[in-house]
């Protein structure tokens, strides 16, 4: 195999792909980046068994064929190469020349043969969304899901389609982070739970541009995403995602309105009081026309009045501070609603439309108040 492309091509390609080589394999050949120029596209395939990145970059094929690199390797070789044109060599017996202006790299390569293609995927059904469109979603929800595998379920997030809506929904025991996306068409209803794994990776892969189109592609046991010249292919995570309608009431005796950048600013400023690690809870004090924050800790304590517009009674709650500013800050609203019952049940955080819903549960705070 002999090909020749630009080395910005080949970093960006390569970039991408590198995302599904798994940290840890008993496989060596999984820690490989697969280059195959056997058809008349370059394409360069990574493969963890979960997670496979497939992308096609601009080149010239001198050669055909097909050969398997070390990622870590490939990558760094590639990345530290002066900004001309690549060309990569390979002998019969896969020992791979890189060379670009005067630079020349000889590495051992394994045999593209026994490479873990991408499963053949029979689409079911597909839905279309913008780029910006996935990329806001993931943003906006991600943060709430699990970051360990005690539930499986917890550390993936619910796409679920119902004629022209998708909602994504994420949780990990302490919230909920729900967005509701209205699609162009209708669709036939499905429920998959994608890996938060798979959701991260894309949203560091797509650019975000509202012109820009992502197809997302169904099966039993897979989700395809496929953007510009990148096919991503991720199992789903098996089993039944968690009830959470009986969750979401609307009965509330408390609304707040109040300015999103002011309250955000607010509990920033009280975590400056909190050693990380720490687990003190913020204590808001919810009066007529205006909101008390209140931190205390071993550093010191501070609090902070905020005007706002209230219907309803008085309340005095203490939440997680981590989990308001991870849902104030994905939220684009100058204003935001607050919904409470009381000091022992969730509180809302929403639009007038649903279009987001974050749900965080309150905390004691009977011992430092």
């Amino acid at each position: 195999m002999k090909i020749v492309c630009s080395k910005s091509n080949l970093v960006k390609g390569v970039g991408i792909v590198s995302k599904a080589v798994p940290s840890k394999t008993t496989m060596p050949i999984l820690e490989c980046i697969l280059i195959d120029a056997s058809l008349d596209v370059i394409k360069l395939t990574a493969n963890d068994m979960e997670l496979g990145i497939e992308t096609c970059i601009e080149g010239e094929i001198i050669e055909h064929g097909i050969i398997a690199l070390n990622a870590k390797i490939f990558s760094e070789i590639v990345r530290k190469l002066p900004d001309s044109d690549v060309i990569i060599d390979v002998s019969s017996d896969n020992q791979t020349l890189i060379i670009c202006e005067k630079a020349k790299f000889n590495i051992a390569a394994q045999s593209g043969e026994d490479f873990s293609y991408l499963p053949a995927i029979e689409k079911e059904d597909s839905i279309t969304v913008s780029e910006f469109t996935l990329k806001e979603v993931i943003r906006q929800t991600i943060f709430s899901i699990a970051d360990n595998d005690t539930n499986k379920m917890m550390t993936g997030e619910l796409f679920e389609i119902s004629d022209n809506m998708l909602k994504v929904v994420s949780l990990d025991g302490h919230r909920i982070s729900i967005r509701n996306i209205e699609l162009k068409e209708s669709y036939g209803p499905r429920k998959v739970i994608v890996p938060g794994k798979t959701l991260q990776e894309i949203s560091k892969i797509i650019s975000g541009e509202a012109e820009a189109e992502v197809e997302i592609s169904f099966t039993k046991n897979h989700i395809v995403f496929e953007f510009g010249n990148t096919v991503v292919v991720s199992r789903l995570i098996e089993g039944e995602y968690f009830r959470i309608e009986q969750m979401l009431s609307s009965d509330y005796e408390t609304k707040v309105r109040v300015n999103k950048r002011e309250l955000l600013d607010c509990i920033d400023r009280a975590t400056l009081l909190i050693k990380e690690g720490d687990k003190k809870p913020i204590i808001i004090n919810i009066g007529d026309e205006s909101m008390e924050l209140k931190i205390k800790s071993q550093i010191g304590s501070m609090d902070e009045e905020i005007t706002i517009t209230k219907e309803g009674k008085d309340l005095l709650i203490g939440f997680n501070p981590k989990f308001l500013i991870d849902a104030l800050r994905v939220i684009e609203d100058e204003e935001v609603g607050l919904y409470f019952m009381n000091a022992k049940a969730p509180c809302f955080i929403k639009d007038e439309q649903q279009s987001y819903i974050y749900l965080i549960l309150p905390v004691n705070f009977n011992a430092v108040a």
